[in-house]
């Protein structure tokens, strides 16, 4: 099955951001006054969890509470329904990053400040989708608090999905800003089948993984892939097919994957990005897995193109 029909961690539109509404400050005050909306508080750049590891989800009183000593709220989006109204229920974020770790988790009635990443196994995908997202809008706000263009404090609006600027003269608007990157499983040109697999700066002896990079100003998604290889390992590739992106809000990403060939076997590293790189078989890569050696982060994208990759040679 192709990637992009099945849902990756962190992504598949769980929420009705509710766009055409957001943007009316008296419609975002009544769904947050409302008593079964969602309140889910967040330290910096991590949840916070009750004992057994769930994401506290505050409502009522408690949710009001927390709301007058939060940094920052933002509107999420719409979920669902409730048994008394039947209608949707409003999810909003609350930031406590001003706050001592110890403080913020006191107030928001939580056992512990946890990644998101660290609990994903744990988590269902609508749960760790809303988790990452409130995470990285949070993050963007407590980085966009003055203007970039002439340096006044900038207000939210829109529910939290754009700051303006409050100079005089400026009034500018921001908006979150996404970082793409491409991650490529690269196949050699020729018999046995193989992939390119690479230990990155900083990584571990034996560690191997996809090849992956940012996506610079004035390039294509297919630019990027081609210059990344070519730079970090010397390989020019050909024949790029989109295998489907992931949401990686860690904390503005967007994962783009990619397949390529190869056109020649050739590798030469840069020695910065990449301090190794090797062809490896499907018999290579599940004696890795056989020996408890796994393929990419369980809960990222380049796990599911080595996996697919794998299942073909099956």
């Amino acid at each position: 099955m192709p990637t992009d029909e099945r849902v990756l961690a962190y992504g598949g539109g769980w929420l009705d951001r509710a766009a055409a509404l957001r943007g009316d400050p008296e419609w975002v005050s009544a769904r947050l006054a409302e008593p079964e909306s969602v309140l889910l508080p967040l330290w910096r750049e991590r949840c916070l969890v009750s004992a057994d590891d769930t994401p506290v989800r505050l409502s009522g009183p408690a949710a009001a509470e927390l709301r007058r000593v939060a940094d920052e709220v933002v509107f999420l989006g719409l979920d669902g329904g409730v048994p008394r109204t039947g209608g949707p229920v409003a999810v909003f974020a609350a930031d406590l990053s001003s706050r001592p770790e110890p403080e913020a988790v006191r107030l928001s009635g939580a056992a512990a400040a946890m990644d998101v990443r660290t609990l994903v196994g744990r988590l269902g995908p609508a749960e760790a989708a809303v988790q990452a997202y409130a995470r990285g809008l949070l993050h963007w706000h407590r980085r966009q608090r003055r203007c970039g263009s002439c340096g006044a404090v900038t207000t939210p609006r829109e529910g939290g999905h754009v700051r303006a600027c409050g100079g005089a003269d400026c009034g500018r608007l921001f908006f979150p800003r996404i970082e793409p990157a491409v991650i490529v499983l690269v196949e050699a040109p020729g018999p046995p089948a193989r992939c390119l697999l690479a230990r990155h700066g900083g990584a571990p002896e034996g560690a191997f993984s996809t090849l992956a990079g940012f996506v610079e100003v004035g390039e294509s998604l297919e630019d990027a892939v081609r210059r990344e290889m070519a730079e970090e390992a010397g390989v020019t590739v050909a024949g790029l097919s989109y295998q489907g992106s992931q949401a990686w809000p860690f904390p503005a990403g967007l994962m783009v994957g990619f397949r390529a060939v190869a056109t020649a076997e050739e590798i030469r590293v840069d020695g910065v990005e990449l301090l190794e790189a090797r062809w490896f078989t499907r018999d290579e890569l599940r004696e890795r897995m056989a020996t408890g050696r796994p393929l990419g982060r369980v809960d990222a994208i380049d796990h599911r193109l080595l996996h697919d990759w794998l299942a073909e040679g099956v």
